[in-house]
């Protein structure tokens, strides 16, 4: 595939998921706000940038999310995690969604990255081969505990 018949492809994509390499490679930016930002320019409805252990960036036309890791004392196996994650958005999407909006892009990756976390216990798909829904909606339920904050004035 050339770079051509990347840039051909880009607009008839709704997410594009890549890593933190990939986007600073093909926008050959160091800083991955500008990456995230020149990526969707190209066409893209949504761009997710995965972090690794350091979590993931969200751009929308207008929009921006970061999405923290799930925070574990150990991790056995990284493989896979990034795929997990997409595979868990991916997952989310198709189990509940319709039209996907910006909202529900911030939720998917949050289940993403609460099964990337699951997937780094072990190794291969040790883990996710035995994991539970309950598993999954316990630690997002502790995930979002853990993330979220109020401001009092």
């Amino acid at each position: 595939t050339t770079r051509a018949d990347l840039d051909a492809l880009l607009p008839r994509v709704d997410l594009l998921i890549l890593n933190d390499s990939e986007a600073r490679e093909m926008t050959k930016e160091t800083s991955l706000i500008k990456a995230g930002q020149c990526i969707r320019k190209l066409g893209p409805r949504y761009v997710a940038i995965k972090k690794g252990e350091h979590g993931a960036l969200l751009f929308g036309e207008k929009e921006f999310f970061s999405c923290g890791a799930y925070p574990l004392e150990d991790i056995h196996d990284p493989t896979g995690a990034g795929d997990t994650f997409a595979g868990g958005i991916a997952g989310y999407l198709a189990g509940t969604v319709k039209t996907v909006h910006f909202t529900d892009l911030r939720k998917a990756m949050i289940y993403g990255s609460v099964l990337a976390s699951f997937a780094v216990e072990a190794f291969s798909l040790e883990r996710l081969r035995k994991l539970s829904m309950d598993e999954i909606k316990e630690r997002y339920e502790t995930f979002k505990l853990m993330s979220q904050f109020e401001i009092s004035a």
